[in-house]
């Protein structure tokens, strides 16, 4: 089976070498360009993720953004932002040009290597399917969560969650890494049926971790961006 075809568009050539080594060594074609205008020359379309900094001379990480989802043939590659540019405006517009994730520097290369994993599994395409245990069925050390049964354990021993715990824990432990922010998780959990306050999504992640123990650190809490799963 051929290697994931990756892109690092990263204008700091020592983060561009050293995100690309590390790559290759988890066994991904990695490839590096140090400008979004390099990259222009490149057959785009042939590559199963972009991960792309912001800020670069001439165009820049968002320009480039919009110019790949405006465009049939490179509008479903997946994009992962890394970048200095660290305000809720900035990850805000990221995600509205269609990016998967946004990471913010300075980060660790395994924090990288996590999430593109996790943008990769969700992104697969329906042409590899994945077989239904993989997709309905997550495990983290102790904890498993079935979504076809609704049903958690932990250490081996079934633990009550109320349906929007359950479904708060699975869109969290599905996409380790990444942060949601409370709109994502009114939008995926509530689906906007209700008028929920911030303080119900805090509730339920409170209940959530005392539930989980000890697992429930690895629900974490960004100050002011909202709640991930590493």
């Amino acid at each position: 089976m051929d290697a994931v075809k990756i892109l690092v568009i990263e204008d700091d050539e020592t983060l561009a070498d050293t995100l690309q080594f590390n790559l290759e060594l988890e066994g991904y074609d990695a490839m590096k360009v140090y400008s979004a205008d390099e990259a222009m020359d490149l057959d785009l379309p042939s590559f199963s993720l972009i991960v792309l900094d912001v800020m670069m001379d001439g165009t820049n990480g968002f320009q480039f953004a919009k110019r790949l989802k405006s465009d049939a043939a490179t509008a479903s590659i997946p994009i992962i932002f890394c970048t200095a540019k660290d305000t809720e405006d900035d990850m805000v517009t990221g995600f509205h040009l269609g990016a998967d994730d946004y990471i913010y520097k300075p980060y660790t290369i395994r924090n990288v290597l996590t999430r593109i994993k996790a943008v990769l599994r969700r992104t697969a395409s329906p042409a590899t399917p994945k077989k239904d245990a993989e997709e309905d069925v997550i495990t983290y050390k102790g904890i498993t969560v079935d979504k076809r049964f609704k049903r958690c354990m932990v250490d081996g021993q079934e633990v009550k969650l109320v349906k929007k715990e359950f479904e708060i824990l699975s869109l969290l432990i599905s996409t380790p890494g990444r942060i949601y922010t409370r709109e994502e998780i009114l939008d995926r959990v509530w689906k906007r049926e209700a008028i929920v306050l911030d303080r119900t999504i805090d509730v339920n992640i409170t209940r959530l971790r005392t539930k989980l123990h000890p697992y429930g650190r690895h629900i974490i809490t960004r100050s002011g961006y909202g709640y991930g799963f590493e």
